[in-house]
């Protein structure tokens, strides 16, 4: 990645936002411009970009000539509403919300999984999927191209911190609250989350399920290129800041013992599998997912109630990877694509 990129961060401000300027540093991105832009009651603001700070720019006013990628962190709205523009000034955008995860000329892509995915891209946008299907994804297609997989039932465990900042504020300030033995109040969620699991994410559906339990199913179908597969998901938040986990349980048309899909796992891009069977072998949020990027997988197991099941314990952090760091990733394709590389 020889050639600079002019780069537009939206929605800067924000936690993805944030992120996705660390992950840029870290790696080192061919930044030529950075733009750092969210509303305008944000401008003015200072943000740190490795050893400097850039302004916050207005998103309403900025003209998005001459910016090559443009890493929308700003929710399915703004996307809507800003990110066709950018694409029609010249720019590969690379959104995080779920706006366009959906549409069929729009490409669902995981680095690890599926990047040929992004060259066709007619309306030069390029979607990231949600974070519990990132995780999920990088951890089952090894096994999905090896085996087959037929079904997956999985239930998530989701930290706070997929909601936004409101979230993590409100499970802080219950948790001290519930410490001093006063009465907490719900502001985000419908109910407690401080000591307390929650049972639902997004808005529920006519089917009984929640948008969040829905994009599971269909993320997962177009990143893996299976309309069969059959997804069976329910969304957990749990009081955790960082890091989502995962119970996911398979049933594949081939036979795949759990030494198999150790294997295959251990030498998958992006998954580091800690799995011993004893007392703390297992990955989890806080121990080894939050402030970093693989995808973990543990407790692999071969399901005692299905000839062809598989049992898996997924954890990643659903910030850095579950968003920016993916984003980043992509970037770095297109990057590496317009290289000829």
């Amino acid at each position: 990645m020889s050639k600079t990129v002019n780069v537009a961060v939206v929605g800067a401000t924000g936690a993805v936002g944030e992120m996705l300027l660390k992950i840029l540093a870290e790696r080192q991105f061919p930044v030529g411009q950075l733009h750092v832009l969210a509303s305008g009651r944000s401008a003015g603001e200072k943000l740190e970009y490795g050893a400097r700070q850039l302004v916050v720019q207005d998103l309403a006013t900025f003209d998005p000539a001459g910016v090559d990628i443009a890493l929308f962190a700003a929710g399915g709205a703004v996307s809507k509403e800003y990110a066709p523009g950018f694409a029609a000034a010249g720019a590969v955008v690379i959104d995080n919300s779920s706006v366009f995860r959906g549409d069929d000329d729009v490409p669902l892509v995981v680095a690890e999984v599926n990047p040929e995915a992004l060259k066709q891209r007619p309306r030069g946008i390029i979607a990231n999927p949600n974070c519990s299907t990132m995780q999920l994804m990088v951890a089952l297609a090894p096994i999905h191209r090896r085996a087959t997989i037929e079904r997956i039932n999985i239930a998530t465990y989701q930290s706070v911190s997929g909601t936004g900042r409101r979230a993590l504020e409100e499970l802080g300030r219950q948790t001290a609250g519930m410490l001093s033995f006063r009465e907490v109040q719900p502001e985000v969620y419908p109910v407690q989350i401080a000591f307390n699991v929650i049972p639902q994410g997004g808005d529920f559906l006519d089917n009984g399920y929640t948008s969040e339990e829905m994009k599971l199913v269909w993320e997962t179908r177009k990143i893996l290129g299976d309309a069969t597969i059959g997804v069976n998901a329910t969304v957990v938040r749990v009081p955790v800041f960082y890091g989502h986990s995962e119970a996911v349980h398979i049933e594949t048309r081939d036979k795949l013992g759990a030494a198999e899909a150790r294997e295959l796992l251990q030498a998958a891009p992006g998954v580091e599998v800690i799995d011993e069977h004893v007392d703390g072998g297992y990955p989890t949020a806080v121990t080894h997912a939050s402030g970093n990027d693989p995808v973990y997988v543990g407790r692999i197991r071969e399901d005692i109630s299905h000839p062809r099941g598989l049992s898996l314990w997924v954890v990643a952090d659903n910030i850095r990877k579950g968003a920016a760091l993916n984003a980043v990733q992509l970037a770095e394709l297109v990057v590496a694509e317009r290289d000829g590389n």
